[in-house]
């Protein structure tokens, strides 16, 4: 994978760097990462960054004589690393709330897949840019994203100066050509929007992706040092149906085709169908392997949620995610984190997991890991690169604050972000937008809503795995 572009900051305090800065961020509480995994928080801190890169975190009167292009006044926010949708479908905003209380099969055999044959690449590029503007405005400064027409939601995050990492989905059903888009589109686009884009191949599942094409794509990974994004094991019936049709789960599906040896690594999404014969396989995988969990969605399918737990006592990292606003009507990374730590302790049938702190690391360094990016963002630090999020505790609803992390993961709300910056860039300052148009975008998009809904022409782009008779 090649990484954003980085410089080589000082790791000391930016009083020993006297060279003027891009922007000063001072009076913040700064969340940060210790060695042992866990987070702590550093009050009255500062953070200079310069030319992307976070140069130097340090308390707040040692940055007090430094020249800088812009300085923010934070004081009472906290400073996180930006949140990361380490699985998401972005254009499928323009879909949201299409389909609702549906099982599965319905939901994608008779709405979704016969809508998406009328997508063109204005839908594409209008959704795609009405979710950044909701990720942005939630703390949301990086995104995995797996769907079509893919040039179109890469020139859409160099707009809107986001961070993505995107793989242009394909099936078995469109041939060989598929695949072919999927490589061309990962190694035209890897590295671009000044490194803010890196890229994946991106077969659908294995239930619309066929073996052979499956070990291609694992070929064509080791090849071109590309990871692999695709779903696998999403739901208990579609390891159910694997198992009655195979005799294999999707996971060993993913170990017999060569995916998870792939050297730069394979995201999944969803794994709530993961069971206990998936574990010893993950755990064994050569090459690195991580979950992304999107539990809002799982709940509206009323499906079991990702088995976090489990996955973590293998070595597996397990990211956030919101899956498409089609299923999730929403992009909000917040409410994930939330969700994640709720749902995990009904299931587990313990209080104590997942507590707030592990919340909070699954959302940022974890999540970070998850999409390939683990050495460059995810956390506050010199080196790393600037994807900040500035969060206002000043509302009722998070006050009195007696346990920081808490009020973080069960009291604040995504509009509590105040401001988004990324690469040192800052996208939205005290909840405006800076670099989306929100209300022409809705509007132009509010014009294409017939054609796109349409469904009268009776086709669908592919066919659900439908439990056998």
């Amino acid at each position: 994978m090649t990484p954003p572009p980085s410089s080589s900051p000082s790791s000391s305090t930016s009083s020993a760097s006297p060279s003027p800065a891009d922007l000063v961020i001072t009076g913040c509480t700064a969340l940060v990462h210790d060695e042992h995994e866990g987070i702590a928080f550093v009050e009255d801190a500062a953070i200079v960054v310069r030319e992307g890169v976070i140069a130097s975190i340090g308390p707040a009167e040692e940055t007090a004589p430094v020249a800088t292009a812009e300085r923010i006044d934070a004081r009472g926010q906290v400073a996180m690393p930006g949140l990361i949708n380490c699985h998401t479908h972005a254009p499928m905003v323009a879909l949201r709330g299409i389909a609702e209380d549906l099982p599965a099969e319905e939901w994608f055999n008779d709405v979704i897949w016969p809508v998406e044959c009328n997508l063109t690449a204005l839908d594409v590029e209008l959704g795609a840019r009405l979710a950044c503007a909701e990720m942005i405005r939630g703390g949301v400064t990086c995104f995995a994203d797996h769907y079509f027409s893919m040039d179109t939601v890469a020139a859409v995050v160099e707009e809107t100066g986001m961070r993505a990492h995107l793989g242009e989905a394909f099936f078995s059903s469109q041939g060989p050509e598929g695949r072919e888009k999927s490589l061309e589109f990962a190694l035209r686009h890897r590295g671009a929007a000044d490194g803010r884009i890196t890229t994946a191949l991106a077969p659908h599942a294995p239930y619309t992706v066929e073996y052979a094409d499956l070990a291609a794509t694992a070929e064509l990974a080791g090849a071109h040092g590309l990871p692999v994004h695709l779903h696998a094991s999403e739901s208990r019936d579609q390891t159910d149906n694997s198992l009655t049709r195979h005799g294999v789960t999707p996971i060993e599906v993913l170990e017999r085709t060569g995916l998870l040896g792939v050297d730069a690594g394979v995201l999944i999404a969803h794994g709530t169908g993961i069971i206990a014969r998936d574990l010893p396989i993950l755990e064994r995988a050569t090459g690195p392997v991580a979950v992304a969990t999107a539990p809002r969605g799982y709940l509206k399918f009323a499906w079991p949620t990702t088995p976090v737990r489990a996955l973590r006592r293998v070595g597996v990292p397990v990211g956030l995610a919101t899956d498409g606003a089609a299923s999730n009507n929403s992009l909000d990374v917040w409410e994930a984190m939330a969700l994640t730590a709720l749902v995990q302790k009904s299931t587990e049938g313990d209080p104590r997991w997942l507590t707030s702190r592990q919340a909070l690391h699954h959302a940022t360094l974890q999540s970070a890991r998850a999409v390939g990016l683990g050495e460059w963002i995810g956390s506050l630090a010199p080196g790393r690169r600037a994807d900040i999020v500035l969060v206002d505790l000043s509302g009722p609803h998070t006050q009195p604050v007696h346990d920081l992390a808490a009020t973080l993961v069960h009291s604040a709300r995504s509009a509590d972000v105040r401001t988004t910056i990324v690469d040192g860039r800052v996208l939205m300052r005290d909840r405006e937008l800076l670099t989306v148009d929100v209300p022409a975008t809705v509007r132009e998009l509010t014009d294409r809503l017939a054609p796109l809904t349409d469904r009268s022409h009776g086709g669908r782009i592919q066919d659900y795995d439908k439990p056998p008779q």
